[in-house]
């Protein structure tokens, strides 16, 4: 592995950098678009309970919405409209609207950078190509087709880097596709659980608890 990448000359270690890069956010991103840390099972659970029971308490003190919103990317949302609770079901459902823009931004953190790499590694290993076929043309132009040694690592090296360009670029391309999905799916759920409490909370409103 050592001598292909040597082989491969000074545009291995711009791909190398971008798997490098490409790596740590795929496993940062498994990590954090997990199901139970954006849709909490207990807070998905509470939110069908106040559901059914078509009250929302308002013993709700700021020390707790902060935690709230600090817990997962549902709870800000949530924090976000109970806040607003006390204020018309335009207000509450703009709060949650604009909380979560800046969710969705978050789970789409680091995204743009993948697909970046996904992109410009299979050229850098195409610049690697024309660079390699560039050494074979001007061995062949100063020693003629003789020398098979030269030609050779000319050949290796255009083979080599895009060889590695590919090989960072599929995987980073499938990641991208793959996150950006989960985050459109996590992002519908969120929205029907935000609707859900909008309802509630609007129904509190108009049926206060005694």
């Amino acid at each position: 592995m050592v001598e292909l990448f040597i082989a491969g000359g000074w545009l291995m270690w711009p791909i190398l950098l971008c798997s490098v890069v490409a790596m740590t956010i795929v496993v940062e991103r498994l990590w954090t678009l997990r199901l139970a840390r954006v849709l909490p099972p207990n807070l998905v659970k509470a939110l069908r309970h106040w559901s059914q029971g078509g009250k929302i308490t308002h013993r709700i003190t700021p020390d707790n919405l902060t935690k709230l919103a600090e817990q997962s990317p549902l709870g800000r949302i949530v924090a976000a409209a109970l806040l607003n609770r006390g204020q018309g079901r335009d207000i509450v459902k703009e709060s949650v609207e604009d909380s979560g823009r800046q969710v969705v931004h978050e789970l789409e953190r680091f995204l743009n950078t993948l697909g970046t790499i996904a992109a410009i590694t299979p050229l850098l290993g195409l610049l690697g190509t024309v660079f390699g076929m560039i050494q074979v043309f001007t061995v062949i132009s100063i020693e003629g087709t003789g020398n098979a040694e030269l030609l050779a690592g000319g050949i290796s090296k255009a083979l080599i880097t895009t060889a590695a360009g590919l090989a960072v670029a599929i995987p980073s391309l499938l990641f991208h596709r793959y996150f950006t999905g989960r985050v459109d799916e996590l992002v519908i759920r969120m929205e029907e659980e935000a609707i859900r409490l909008v309802d509630i909370i609007h129904h509190s409103a108009e049926n206060p608890e005694p």
